[in-house]
């Protein structure tokens, strides 16, 4: 897994490195030079897709989108999909060009248009489309004493990966229990894979981790260490959550989804697809057409890319769906 990540950040580099020549990188996608927006893609562009940890979501379905956008576009449009630290880090990246679309939590992207969070001026981005819920996952050692985050006092407690989105909401969830997330955890800034196996060789006591279901990384904890790790109810905490951000809400993780012996009670939060406000309209059309029409190819990747829907496709707000983007879901009927 880390070798064919390693490739695919040395290809989308030289790719990077290609277009922009002697006066540095340009965007791959092309950029907006306005007129009417006909979904006609020249060919020949290339488009890197910031995911996230190896065992997550993002990063299961970002290499199948990848590979959906070509075969979708006949080959004009080459995706190639790196893994990343997730949403903030994503954010900072697409805004500099490192990639054309993201992958990011609905409210890290909300912190990123207004200039809020870890964000300290607006930034250029617009969404492709909302696409699945993330269900934030909060594990923690079953001989470690910790029925609540306010219980997480004095303990090991990884927050994910550092710029991630994973860690905005382990920090506002640390916060919204009274605990200060730089002195009151010893917090681990790890990417999933390191925080799993911390969890099952016991050198970490708890975990935060925001994702879709089924998380591969969550699945291989509760499968390795069934009896030894158990949810944690956060819901307590939602009112307090809603006032850092209104889009937070209570949902469960089914009892089915890890082999639990019960429903999890949580907090969930949408994820969008972002990309550049100028990005080429045209392009733009192409990647949000070929997330629907290959939606059951990406339904096999990962049985979260079922929740993509039409229906809620245009659900951004704050962040502004792109034009192209709004193009492409006039065509398909979503509603408006």
């Amino acid at each position: 897994m880390r070798t064919r990540t390693g490739a695919a950040l040395v290809v989308l580099g030289l790719a990077a490195a290609g277009l922009g020549g002697c006066g540095g990188r340009q965007d791959a996608a092309g950029t907006d030079a306005g007129g009417d927006v006909t979904c006609e893609v020249a060919g020949d562009v290339r488009v890197g897709i910031a995911t996230g940890n190896a065992t997550g979501v993002y990063f299961a379905l970002g290499n199948a989108y990848a590979e959906q956008i070509s075969a979708a576009t006949g080959g004009k449009v080459k995706a190639t999909a790196a893994e990343t630290g997730a949403s903030v880090q994503n954010i900072q990246q697409l805004v500099a060009g490192t990639y054309q679309v993201a992958f990011s939590l609905a409210d890290s992207a909300a912190d990123a248009v207004r200039g809020a969070g870890s964000f300290d001026a607006p930034q250029p981005v617009q969404a492709l489309s909302r696409i699945y819920t993330n269900y934030t996952q909060v594990v923690v050692r079953a001989d470690a004493g910790i029925t609540t985050v306010e219980q997480m006092r004095g303990k090991r407690v990884s927050t994910g990966s550092p710029r991630s989105g994973t860690e905005v909401i382990a920090n506002r969830l640390l916060e919204a229990a009274g605990l200060d997330p730089a002195k009151d955890v010893s917090a681990q800034r790890l990417d999933l894979t390191k925080t799993v196996d911390g969890m099952k060789d016991g050198s970490i006591d708890a975990m935060f981790w925001s994702g879709g279901l089924p998380t591969p990384g969550i699945t291989d904890l509760f499968t390795t260490a069934k009896g030894q790790v158990r949810f944690v109810d956060i819901t307590p905490l939602l009112p307090k959550m809603k006032q850092v951000n209104p889009v937070y809400e209570e949902s469960v993780i089914p009892a089915a989804t890890y082999g639990m012996a019960r429903d999890a009670k949580t907090i969930v939060v949408p994820n969008l697809l972002l990309v550049k406000q100028d990005t080429d309209p045209n392009v733009v059309c192409a990647l949000t057409r070929a997330l629907f029409d290959r939606k059951p190819q990406l339904e096999a990747a990962n049985a979260a890319a079922k929740e993509i829907s039409l229906d809620k496709a245009r659900q951004t707000d704050p962040v502004t769906l792109h034009r192209g983007a709004v193009k492409a879901l006039d065509d398909l009927g979503a509603p408006a």
